[in-house]
């Protein structure tokens, strides 16, 4: 089974969507686990003191070390009991500074145990608990969230969804957008031809409809090719480069 634990303030946010569709589903047929841990638990004082003005001066506030140190030390003595393959299951902060997070990384982390995931709070998180936990830092996009909840559900999500029998067809996930670093191809069902608000009238490409395969595989990576050339010239760029080390 492959497990995920949130560190949050806010525990009731979870499972939130992702007790819902694909996730729910596979939650509750017990392919994956969650569990939200209530940081404030952790709080030495009978105020449950969390966060503390930050040294140096500026606005807002910090979480405190002690505090959240002492909640990721108590998870990992349980899952040490209760799942002893989670041992070295990776410990993430989501943070607008981490690095960003990619396909590649959620395929990465659903094929291990499972991931321990820090949810922060306030200003940020004091440095001194990013190091002595040895926390991964992850960004899931240069925008700025409330906390770490939102972006937490997400890298979930990603992972869960790649768990071997939460898609109904595994190979649904190989043409996806990122999986080779291109994006995805447009997709089109019924009906052939479609007049929307505007009036006009739109027709499936006909290569769709026209039973050949090889042609049909063709258009769509030229297709995948031309919209992340268009639309993503970072990703194109990282291609291109591989391609071009690689011959």
């Amino acid at each position: 089974m492959w497990r995920a634990v949130a560190l949050t303030l806010f525990p009731e946010m979870f499972p939130g969507p992702l007790g819902e569709s694909l996730a729910g589903k596979a939650l509750k047929e017990g392919v994956w686990s969650l569990e939200a841990v209530d940081i404030r638990r952790f709080a030495k004082d009978r105020h449950g003191t969390v966060d503390d003005a930050p040294f140096g001066g500026g606005a807002g506030m910090v979480m405190k070390p002690d505090v959240l140190s002492a909640a990721i030390e108590a998870v990992a003595r349980s899952l040490e009991m209760s799942a002893p393959g989670m041992s070295g299951a990776p410990k993430v902060l989501l943070s607008p500074r981490g690095a960003p997070f990619t396909q590649a990384r959620g395929r990465e982390l659903a094929q291990g145990p499972g991931v321990v995931l820090v949810c922060g709070r306030f200003e940020g998180v004091d440095e001194r608990v990013i190091e002595a936990q040895a926390l991964e830092e992850i960004s899931v996009g240069d925008f700025v969230l409330s906390g770490g909840e939102i972006a937490a559900m997400a890298v979930m999500d990603c992972c869960v969804r790649l768990l071997p029998g939460v898609m109904g067809e595994p190979a649904s996930a190989n043409e996806e957008s990122f999986e080779d670093g291109l994006l995805e191809y447009p997709h089109y069902t019924r009906p052939a031809s479609w007049t929307g608000p505007d009036g006009t009238e739109r027709r499936v490409p006909e290569v769709l409809v026209s039973g050949h395969h090889g042609k049909v595989a063709d258009w769509r990576r030229r297709q995948r090719e031309e919209i992340t050339r268009r639309r993503r010239p970072d990703l194109w760029a990282g291609r291109t480069a591989r391609t071009n080390e690689e011959k």
